[in-house]
């Protein structure tokens, strides 16, 4: 998809650029679209480079399929308003579910996927032994009766589960 860049003597306002920004930081994510890409930690930065902006994004995961789509809708919001817009992927330090904010996890959790819990899985230096079951609430009844049916869902981030109290299926956002 062409990014539409304006000429060098096109200055670009404050505002202008302020508006892109929150456009872009509102981008949904192509897999779950009730939560935009800032609410899900993705957009780690925004900055202003000459009239355009460098948007710097982590993927969830590196080899996100998504990932593509989601460069190309964020640039799209600034061709749309003529700003040029550069997309840098930063894989380090890996993202994690540390950074989805609570809107984000509220956003999962009405959509009826229950949002990772706890801290992320990941640890640099020892970790220690956790011998109580991690609980899983389910997004439709509240019910801490869930057990996980598979590891994989329906994308590489979520799991599937059910709820042994109304018995319905869910996704779980994995806690990375």
């Amino acid at each position: 998809m062409p990014t539409h860049a304006p000429s060098p003597e096109v200055t670009t306002s404050p505002d202008l650029l302020e508006q892109v920004e929150r456009e872009v930081r509102a981008v949904r994510d192509p897999e779950i679209p009730v939560i935009s890409l800032d609410d899900l930690g993705v957009v780690r930065d925004v900055e202003r480079v000459g009239d355009g902006l460098r948007v710097t994004m982590t993927p969830t995961y590196s080899g996100c399929p998504a990932m593509k789509v989601m460069e190309d809708d964020v640039r799209a919001v600034g061709a749309r308003h003529g700003v040029a817009v550069e997309v840098v992927t930063r894989l380090s330090p890996a993202w994690t579910t540390d950074w989805m904010s609570e809107q984000g996890r509220e956003s999962l959790r009405r959509f009826g996927i229950a949002p990772p819990t706890g801290e992320r899985a990941h640890h640099s230096g020892p970790v220690g032994l956790r011998l109580q079951v991690r609980r899983v609430t389910c997004p439709l009844c509240g019910s801490p009766q869930t057990e996980e049916i598979s590891r994989f869902g329906s994308t590489a981030c979520k799991a599937l589960r059910r709820c042994l109290s109304c018995r319905e299926p869910f996704d779980e956002f994995k806690t990375l």
